[in-house]
């Protein structure tokens, strides 16, 4: 099967390209399991850099459609599990909510320049800085959770909000950025020093790991969270409904 693009046209060609992805993986062969073309052959099909190419890849991969692996290809990934609400709540929201009083044990808030991974997501260069916030909370008997979140530019986040408030009612009531979307992954992590320090474990003890990519109502990336929880001390439930 032959692929192009129009050189020609004023969309870029990344976005170009994974407009094409986009069609590709809805043909029957490709969504049910057949590798895509590889990157190399695929770019010089395209006349586009491999990097260009790779930026439309890694979109896909972010928002789960796609799934790469080292030294075999990339191929549509199954379906996962995202969740989508019309009245999104804070951690402190929720805690509230559910009449748990939540202490923060550290806030930091620096500037700092994303990773590729963090880049890719937001679409933005890793020469770029971006709002990171950490936060490690929990009650009176102690930490239970440490949050990493960053935060797209684009939001217009100073550094200079009080983040002891709800995260989402800043980001809704102070910049009008409503929260819509969350796609989570969910797994299991060894605590290493620095884990085990705050969260007041052992080195080599189990923590839940959550990785959130959050979108606004127009499905644009605002915020990617790292959540690590006790594994002991917290239960994270997903709740599913058949439609």
């Amino acid at each position: 099967m032959k692929f192009s693009i129009n050189h020609k046209s004023p969309i870029p060609l990344h976005a170009q390209a994974e407009e094409l992805l986009r069609k590709i993986i809805k043909e029957p062969d490709y969504a049910n399991g057949k590798f895509l073309p590889n990157e190399v052959d695929l770019a010089k099909q395209l006349a586009i850099s491999r990097t260009t190419l790779r930026q439309a890849l890694n979109k896909l991969v972010y928002e789960g459609l796609l799934t790469r692996k080292k030294g075999v290809g990339t191929k549509v990934a199954g379906k996962l599990v995202s969740s989508k609400s019309n009245n999104w709540l804070s951690f402190s929201q929720e805690m509230q909510a559910r009449g748990i009083p939540i202490r923060n044990f550290e806030l930091h808030l620096t500037w700092a320049y994303p990773d590729e991974q963090i880049a890719n997501f937001f679409e933005i260069s890793t020469d770029r800085k971006i709002l990171k916030l950490e936060r490690l909370r929990g009650t009176e008997e102690g930490p239970f959770v440490y949050f990493i979140s960053y935060f797209h530019p684009r939001i217009g986040l100073t550094g200079d909000e009080d983040f002891k408030r709800p995260l989402y009612e800043i980001l809704e009531k102070d910049y009008s950025t409503i929260a819509n979307l969350s796609k989570e992954e969910i797994s299991a992590k060894i605590a290493d020093k620095t884990l085990a320090t705050k969260l007041e474990v052992a080195v080599g003890d189990p923590i839940l790991f959550r990785k959130r990519f959050v979108y606004d109502q127009g499905e644009r990336p605002i915020e990617f969270n790292l959540g690590y929880y006790l594994a002991d001390g917290f239960t994270y439930t997903v709740e599913s409904r058949r439609t």
